[in-house]
């Protein structure tokens, strides 16, 4: 254990092996373009992400920067983004529901304490006891959440969406009359231009020239129309960053004991699992040939970002894929690309702050309607199908128990049934997905 904490400690570890004498000025340069262009794709994501959480957009801004860098120096990944997420969405949104960024910054820190003390016991290979089944059902699930979220911005209905999927869809259903036709022509407009934009090269910083191009018919077109802005609902941006913010908690009584005892479980799953099923997937799309990334090194890496993040007036984050791949291919070779991401971020926000206050709340939804499309992959659902009817049903039901329940609801029970019914229908799974192979070739 010793000698890993060691190894946790060190800055310049083999994620650096990359890096040499010979070739560091294209390695900086290739790192610094592939930050420039993931901050630039990043900054209305953040924003998205947290306001769909419950919180301010500068807030979005700031962790996704302070997590980058913290994640980037102590975390087992040469290549991966960190920042938010979509699967923290619910989690977060239900935590300032009904309680408050204290009682986040509390949860989130007990969290990152279970992930560093997970990391230096070398359980980094937990993770891969989750089967594909459930991941894939889960990440349909807080798709659908996101979409059912998103959907009041974009029809430009101000009413409050409710805690779960069927309230929110009746509340679409009774507000409907308060729809505007602008805002949900801007917030398709952005969605369509950020997909057929990134069709035509991963190095453009879609979302941005999406919002930016609605933004500028808002604006002068359509100034008139009374749009909802991101400054109607949440003032104006500040620019003073690195807010320390303390954690809090109510009187504590069993329900709070219960409340807190469960996120900071849904907060560590989640981390945990996105974050090594990043990594993993960022090694394979770099094609990394030499030394793989570190699961146990990157749980200690996610602890500190689930500590100290929060406290500088952010929140949780964890492994970005779309950032990280966007990262990838647009040239990262080593981890300054992310201190690279970060630097470009903020400084970029310091000039663009007035702009962004501008942003009519149908873009922010617009582009969130993008990422949660992106989270629906037919292609994975159809290769879970294929190994069998039980992984099947198990991403269904996980689907469905997501967006209906909770998040740890729906995959806590998922787990448990896969546990209690794999000594039964695994052999069965596995025989149908040889059968259809054969059937396949």
């Amino acid at each position: 254990m010793w000698d890993r904490l060691k190894l946790f400690l060190t800055f310049r570890d083999s994620r650096f092996e990359d890096l040499t004498k010979d070739n560091f000025r294209s390695v900086v340069y290739r790192d610094a373009s592939a930050g420039l262009v993931t901050a630039m794709t990043a900054i209305p994501m953040a924003m998205g992400f947290a306001m769909a959480m419950g919180l301010r957009p500068e807030q979005g801004l700031i962790a996704g920067a302070m997590a980058c860098l913290i994640g980037r120096t102590f975390g087992g990944s040469k290549y991966q983004v960190y920042g938010p997420t979509a699967a923290f969405i619910p989690l977060i949104y239900a935590i300032m529901q009904k309680y408050d960024h204290g009682f986040l910054v509390a949860a989130s820190a007990i969290a990152g304490v279970v992930l560093c003390v997970m990391g230096l016991f070398g359980m980094g290979k937990v993770a891969k006891y989750v089967p594909n089944s459930i991941i894939v059902g889960f990440t349909v699930g807080i798709g659908i959440t996101i979409a059912a979220t998103n959907i009041y911005d974009v029809l430009g209905i101000t009413a409050n969406g409710g805690p779960n999927l069927i309230t929110k869809l009746s509340g679409v259903v009774e507000h409907a009359g308060s729809a505007s036709v602008y805002a949900i022509v801007l917030g398709l407009l952005v969605f369509g231009l950020t997909r057929y934009l990134l069709r035509l090269s991963i190095y453009i910083p879609a979302p941005l020239i999406a919002v930016g191009v609605a933004t500028g018919i808002a604006s002068y077109i359509w100034s008139d129309k009374q749009l909802n802005l991101v400054s109607t609902k949440y003032g104006s941006i500040p620019t003073n960053f690195f807010v320390f913010t303390p954690p809090s908690l109510p009187a504590m009584t069993s329900e709070v004991a219960m409340d807190l005892a469960y996120f900071v479980v849904a907060i560590a799953f989640i981390s945990g699992v996105e974050s090594l099923l990043c990594s993993s997937m960022a090694d394979r799309l770099a094609g990394n040939t030499k030394t793989p990334f570190n699961p146990d090194k990157e749980f200690w890496g996610q602890g500190l970002v689930q500590i100290i993040t929060p406290l500088i007036n952010g929140f949780p984050c964890t492994g970005a894929l779309a950032r990280t791949a966007t990262s990838i291919r647009a040239g990262a070779v080593t981890p300054l690309a992310g201190y690279f991401k970060a630097a470009f971020k903020l400084g970029m926000v310091l000039f663009l702050t007035h702009f962004l206050e501008l942003v009519p709340m149908a873009c922010i939804g617009g582009v969130m309607l993008w990422v949660s499309s992106n989270m629906i992959k037919v292609s994975e659902m159809k290769h879970v199908w294929a190994t069998g009817k039980f992984h099947g049903a198990l991403m269904i039901y996980t689907a469905i128990m997501v967006p209906a329940t909770d998040f740890l609801t729906g995959v806590l029970s998922a787990l448990v049934l896969y546990f209690a019914l794999r000594p039964f229908l695994e052999p069965m799974a596995k025989s149908e997905a040889v059968s259809n192979e054969e059937v396949a070739a």
